[in-house]
Parts: structure tokens; sequence; C-alpha cells
């Protein structure tokens, strides 16, 4: 459960965007949709590999 503590004088629209950006580096969407269906380990390895295949070939096609 993420906790947001509003300081004396503090702008709400500040307090927003802590809270804004405490949910975005903890991933809380990405777990639960990850979550919604199991996934073989050898299907999500197959896919880290195939991920870090492609960002390689945009590298290399940047590099020529």
């Amino acid at each position: 459960m993420l906790k947001i503590i509003v300081k004396d004088g503090e702008n709400i629209e500040r307090a927003l965007k802590r809270y804004k950006r405490k949910h975005r580096n903890i991933q809380v969407m990405q777990n639960l949709r990850e979550r919604q269906h199991f996934t073989k380990p050898s299907v999500k390895r197959r896919r880290e590999i195939q991920k870090a295949a492609y960002i390689q070939s945009l590298r290399d096609q940047e590099d020529i």
C-alpha cells in the first residue's frame, strides 16, 4: 500500500505528483497485468530473449 504524507502547507498537486511517481516506480499496474494469467518460465525466458534480440537489431541499425 502506498502512503503519501502531505506536509503542512504543501500543494496537493505536488503530493499527487509524488504519488504518481511512486505508483509508476513500484509498477503496480504491470504486476497486476502479469498476474492475470500464469506464464510458464520457458515462455517468459523466450520472450525476454526475443525482446533482447529485437532491441539489439534496432541498435545495430542505428550504427549503420
